[in-house]
């Protein structure tokens, strides 16, 4: 594939889980899947930057071929930690309209006493993404950068993503997190809960008043909101649709491709703060990726995806948007 936009050593550094997935939709099934929100987040961010750092565990049975193809990507896996234990492993099953699905068994492991491990030569990356973990290795992760209570304001850029779990187990730990955040990522469900309200947009001016300089809430097949704080009362806000798909062959893992792939663009854009306009392109960009990993099991499509293809598919987009 064609070679991404490159960026200073050290641009990204990317921390979560990596994981060895089991999927069954009502279509078809696979096993020892690449999986985890950091692999796929690093993936994604690959797309824009050969500067990517990927913090994460995995244990001796991790599929030596992952590890290979996220080196192909320029993804350096030095914060990656091996154990004697077994792999983070989750199985699930997709229902019929996709949007629905069970969990059959999660297989934390070497995830139980993880603890974060930045290597200096990623501790100081521009964009710092917190992926999908617990708010605990988050602030380890922060720490270990160099970044708290506003130390690197405008010279640092800090992306998280969470999850319904850590909002019910962790809230209080998530509070103190969100506060460090340039911009924090989650989906409607989340965002109902987190803020306490049904409404979407109150619930997004909610969430920017506990920390965050911006949201993003994901609507899954609907596109993404946008939020941002423009004084002390004011809200701006940037609202985008995703691309149509006909076919949804596997939805795991897009969220983080959107996560990832906004870093990544960002990145790109060289030295943080981001403009505004910057930030709607990375919502955008990241959209547009995260179809494409709708279109097959795991990270297979993005393995394969070219530079032209998410072209095309973003020119597609701007003219069906267009008015």
């Amino acid at each position: 594939m064609s070679s991404p936009a490159t960026t200073p050593h050290s641009a990204i550094v990317i921390g979560g889980t990596i994981a060895i997935d089991h999927v069954k939709t009502p279509e078809a099934e696979a096993a020892n899947l690449l999986g985890g929100s950091a692999a796929y987040a690093a993936l994604a961010a690959s797309f824009f930057s050969r500067s990517v750092s990927l913090i994460g565990i995995i244990g001796h049975d991790f599929p030596q071929e992952h590890l290979a193809m996220l080196e192909t990507r320029g993804i350096s896996l030095d914060g990656v930690e091996r154990s004697e234990n077994e792999s983070f492993t989750w199985s699930g099953e997709y229902h019929a309209n996709m949007n629905e699905r069970t969990t059959h068994r999660v297989g934390l492991n070497v995830l139980e006493s993880w603890q974060v491990k930045v290597p200096a030569s990623s501790a100081g990356a521009a964009v710092v993404v917190l992926a999908n973990m617990s708010p605990d290795n988050q602030m380890e992760m922060l720490d270990q950068c160099g970044i708290g209570n506003g130390s690197a304001a405008g010279s640092r850029f800090v992306i998280a993503d969470t999850m319904d779990l850590w909002i019910e187990i962790a809230n209080e730990r998530l509070h103190e997190v969100l506060p460090q955040l340039d911009l924090f990522v989650l989906n409607e469900g989340e965002a109902r809960e987190l803020a306490g309200t049904s409404n979407l947009i109150k619930a997004g001016r909610l969430l920017l008043e506990k920390g965050p300089r911006h949201v993003v809430i994901k609507l899954g097949e609907f596109g993404a909101i946008l939020f941002s704080s423009a004084g002390d009362t004011e809200v701006e806000l940037f609202r985008t649709s995703a691309w149509p798909l006909e076919v949804v062959a596997d939805p795991t893992g897009a969220g983080d491709t959107f996560l990832g792939a906004m870093a990544g663009y960002l990145a790109a854009q060289g030295a943080p703060p981001y403009a505004p306009a910057a930030l709607r392109q990375a919502i955008v960009q990241g959209s547009m990726l995260a179809s494409f990993t709708c279109e097959a099991f795991s990270t297979r499509r993005l393995e394969e995806l070219s530079a032209e293809d998410l072209a095309a598919r973003l020119d597609l987009f701007r003219a069906a948007t267009d008015w």
